[in-house]
């Protein structure tokens, strides 16, 4: 079965925002490479200590991937209109946990609520301007 993972690309902030994804989904990192690593020596000083990947396995095969744009490649605009990630949660429970948790510090777009198409749906940019949609399957 294919599986899709996404990948979320920061500004020097890779580590602390992939903490307190941390902080939500629970788990254990399975991948943290800074640039050092692979560079060695002829990493900028700036880059050196920056993230070149972070994973952090989600549930059931998912897993969440990030990412800092070094130095050279400028920066990623944190306000542009990016696809969303999208989280579907197993209860009800659940989706208000993960909601609730996910969107401290950021801004709220949609609060959780019955959704038109028949799902209990959020939608919200986190604190690192990250845009997510959570939801449970049934309104009810």
């Amino acid at each position: 079965m294919t599986t899709i993972h996404p990948w979320i690309n920061f500004n020097g902030n890779a580590e602390e925002a992939f903490a307190f994804y941390k902080s939500v989904f629970g788990g254990e990192y399975t991948n943290i490479i800074r640039f050092k690593e692979i560079v060695g020596a002829d990493a900028p000083t700036a880059d050196a200590e920056k993230i070149m990947r972070i994973t952090l396995p989600i549930s059931n095969g998912s897993v969440l991937i990030g990412n800092d744009v070094p130095s050279f490649m400028g920066t990623v605009n944190e306000r542009e209109n990016r696809s969303k990630i999208a989280i579907t949660a197993e209860t009800k429970e659940e989706a208000e946990r993960i909601f609730a948790g996910l969107s401290a510090g950021g801004e709220v777009e949609v609060p959780m609520d019955a959704g038109p198409w028949g799902t209990y749906f959020g939608m919200f940019r986190d604190k690192y301007g990250i845009e997510w949609t959570v939801e449970h399957p049934s309104n009810k």
